[in-house]
């Protein structure tokens, strides 16, 4: 199923999540592993398509959202646009958290990777669920990337700190000009996870929400 880049077609297999892989060009003893988080709307083709750009000795996983919104089209969870204030189907956000913590567990069966050496890289709605995957269970991820999301505030009760949570490597970028979800969620996330965590790097853009080339170096300079 490989092809000349190490990369596999999309995994109709037995995991909780469909995805893409990427295995690692390099092989080492203790091989780390990315799990790409797309955002609403998108897939996992989304994020996948920079997974060229990422150090090759990374085993790299981009997952499909559980729900279907239209063709090609999927979200972690619901949003409720028609009111001024956005609502949000947090069942749905439980469900796709668990979802996640329940596919490391099954990549780990199925892929030779360090299980200390988990990342997950989010952008937007992929930026929420890494924070609330990483934030409540940080015993199973090394670090999180969340790009243009933000922390859910029914997340912050299931926030243990710990020696796990304290050592978490937590990268966040968001553009200044976001008008899909404002910088000030950004802002308050820094503020709130500086209190608990000594592994926190904060990154504004003159951007919107998007991923450019810049945010990517950065990235990329943090995994290093």
């Amino acid at each position: 199923m490989n092809t000349s880049d190490n990369t596999d077609n999309l995994r109709l297999s037995k995991e909780a999540l469909q995805y893409l892989v990427k295995t690692p060009n390099i092989t080492t003893e203790k091989t780390p592993l990315i799990i790409l988080l797309h955002g609403v709307g998108s897939n996992e083709q989304d994020l996948f398509s920079f997974a060229n750009q990422i150090p090759d000795h990374f085993l790299i996983i981009s997952a499909r959202a559980p729900h279907t919104i239209g063709q090609g089209s999927y979200a972690w969870f619901q949003v409720n646009f028609s009111s001024q204030k956005r609502i949000i189907n947090y069942e749905q956000a439980e469900e796709s958290r668990k979802l996640i913590i329940q596919f490391i567990g099954q990549l780990k069966e199925r892929y030779s990777f360090d299980e200390k050496q988990v990342y997950l890289i989010g952008f937007s709605q992929g930026g929420i669920m890494s924070y609330s995957v990483g934030l409540t269970r940080p015993d199973l991820v090394k670090g999180i990337a969340v790009m243009s999301g933000r922390l859910l505030e029914e997340v912050k009760p299931l926030i243990t700190i710990n020696e796990n949570l304290t050592a978490l490597k937590i990268f966040i970028s968001h553009g200044i000009n976001d008008n899909v979800l404002n910088i000030q969620y950004a802002r308050d996330s820094f503020s709130y996870l500086k209190t608990m965590n000594n592994n926190l790097v904060y990154k504004e853009y003159i951007e919107g929400h998007t991923i450019n080339n810049e945010m990517r170096f950065d990235l990329i300079n943090w995994l290093a």
